[in-house]
């Protein structure tokens, strides 16, 4: 499910707010009536990846709809999208580490 929203997404939603989507996960409810899909746009800030997710919900029936006709289950679940924080607390925490590395080396360079 989580491969066939991926290119749907990029295959049919044509609102260029969206942008580059990265589907991360789903998890679908025990009786598959509901699924949260966590995605995140890459290179977006909060805001952007808010807009995107609102967006993407709005268009979630269509992508339902399609999704029905790709994947044979008994019912397709309802789709609620959510922004995937992870992403950006991994682009965070290796800034940091780069930061740190940096800051040694310059006082490496400061000793010699």
């Amino acid at each position: 499910m989580q491969r066939e929203l991926a290119t749907l997404i990029r295959d049919e939603v044509r609102d260029p707010r969206v942008g580059s989507v990265t589907v991360s996960g789903v998890e679908v409810s025990r009786d598959m009536g509901h699924a949260k899909v966590y995605m995140t746009v890459l290179g977006a800030d909060a805001d952007e990846s808010r807009q995107a997710v609102d967006i993407l919900n709005g268009a979630a029936a269509y992508l339902r709809r399609l999704l029905s006709k790709r994947m044979v289950l008994r019912s397709t679940p309802q789709l609620h999208f959510l922004h995937d924080p992870s992403f950006d607390r991994g682009a965070h925490l290796t800034q940091l580490i780069d930061d740190v590395i940096r800051r040694e080396d310059e006082q490496g360079e400061d000793r010699s």
